[in-house]
């Protein structure tokens, strides 16, 4: 493997001609300029089953949206005739965030005769992967939130993970840092960020896009304070001041920001899951003592909803660099799966087009949708869990996703030469900004870590 994309490449700009043919093709239903929407089918046949889980009302990260949005589409697509007449079932599984229940939820999904567990968020990969794959259940567009699923060959990721998006957002950060501190979370997961946050200052501050501070002064150079946090925890007043410190943020040298000072350079990035938002309230408390910091995170950590909690254009995150996977949420390409939400699920709070795990979940559905079509059109008679994983193993025809992430397929040829992550085949993300208190597009198009991640070692994160 030499790590590239050599058959999957992005959409190239069309002709109005083969646009117009583009929309009367399968797969490319899916793109909102044709003016449709996938699942529109004849005839109805076999139903197929499948589970998507997440963790809800727990005291750490919760997902609830990642299910609902499952059903969500589930009910538009079996009112437009099913997939290819195939009628979809959706069971859910609560993940609980526990590995016991992680397991169960698989297990669900074996004895209900679940052909794929779709567009589901778990950290316990190793719980859950075991009785997928003796079960011979593909696992199609997980949250990316456990290294298995990035190295069961059961796996079908639709976005490079953590991975990805840390080495993004060290990339990002790397041109206005040269002091940087994270502050993440005491676990097993969050062992592995300081490393990726690394890579990608590294490689921000040697490949010449940065050109920023950070590039020019020593500092702590490409690697940055590792802060461990309680992963539940209800205040991080401590760690907030012990990341201000690291990062050279002395108000005797800069002033306060409360005053209008600001320390150049230094930087504080946090990715604490659902408790960002708790580390941020203590956050505005002592930043206004101290000179005012750059702020990085990544979505998933960081989302619109919590801008506008945290006081928008006037709140601690206006300026933040943040990295996510897909295009920001106004972009018009989340049209078709916004309009899915408003016809099934308007009244649904746990559904917001902004949230990761939503559009996560809306791509992995889209994947599924895809192969499905294509083992119709080839003329299989049943989806099974042995057609869905040798049409996916194959690839004959890329999955396009409407331009929310480049054509995915998922062979050989196609797996980046990440150590430890031999499944991603994705490893683009995009830079965005909180400008005026709105998360946007801090540049045009997708920023691929993959050259990142392949020269990261493999015992660094």
């Amino acid at each position: 493997m030499t790590g590239r994309r050599r058959s999957s490449p992005r959409p190239l700009p069309r002709t109005s001609a083969t646009a117009a043919a583009a929309c009367t093709a399968v797969i490319a239903s899916l793109l909102a300029g044709c003016g449709s929407l996938p699942g529109a089918a004849s005839g109805e046949k076999a139903p197929v089953t499948v589970m998507t889980w997440a963790p809800e009302g727990t005291k750490t990260t919760n997902m609830p949206g990642m299910p609902a949005m499952a059903q969500a589409y589930a009910r538009w697509v079996n009112s437009r005739g099913g997939v290819a007449g195939h009628p979809l079932k959706v069971l859910t599984c609560n993940e609980r965030n526990d590995s016991a229940q992680a397991t169960q939820c698989a297990q669900r999904a074996v004895d209900a005769g679940a052909v794929a567990v779709v567009g589901s968020y778990s950290q316990w990969g190793r719980s859950f992967m075991s009785p997928l794959e003796v079960a011979g259940i593909p696992y199609i567009g997980g949250y990316g939130a456990s290294a298995e699923e990035f190295a069961s060959p059961l796996s079908y990721p639709v976005n490079g993970g953590q991975a990805a998006l840390l080495a993004g957002n060290g990339r990002q950060l790397a041109g206005d840092c040269r002091r940087v501190a994270l502050v993440r979370p005491d676990t097993i997961q969050g062992d592995q960020m300081p490393g990726l946050l690394n890579a990608g200052l590294s490689s921000g501050h040697g490949d010449g896009r940065s050109g920023g501070a950070g590039a020019r002064t020593g500092g702590n150079g490409s690697r940055a304070v590792d802060i461990r946090a309680p992963e539940a925890g209800t205040d991080y007043t401590d760690q907030v001041a012990a990341a201000l410190k690291a990062a050279g943020a002395e108000p005797a040298v800069y002033g306060t920001a409360k005053a209008g000072g600001v320390a150049p350079g230094s930087c504080v990035a946090a990715s604490l899951g659902d408790h960002t938002d708790t580390f941020f309230d203590s956050f505005r408390r002592l930043q206004e003592s101290r000179p005012r910091v750059q702020v990085g995170s990544v979505l998933g950590s960081v989302d619109q909803s919590m801008v506008n909690r945290s006081g928008g254009a006037s709140g601690p995150l206006e300026g933040a660099d943040v990295t996510g996977w897909y295009p920001v949420p106004g972009d018009p390409r989340w049209g078709p799966m916004r309009r899915v939400i408003t016809q099934e699920a308007f009244d649904d709070d746990r559904l917001d087009p902004a949230d990761q795990g939503v559009q996560t979940t809306w791509i992995a559905y889209t994947v599924l949708s895809a192969v499905i079509r294509q083992l119709s059109e080839a003329g299989v008679p049943d989806i099974t869990a042995h057609a869905l994983q040798t049409a996916l193993d194959r690839g004959e025809q890329a999955v396009d996703t409407g331009g929310l992430t480049p054509k995915l397929r998922w062979r050989s040829d196609d797996m980046l030469a990440v150590a430890d992550l031999p499944r991603i085949v994705n490893a683009d993300v995009t830079y965005q900004v909180v400008r005026h208190g709105e998360l946007v597009a801090a540049q045009q198009g997708f920023v691929d870590v993959g050259r990142t991640l392949e020269r990261r070692p493999a015992d660094d994160g």
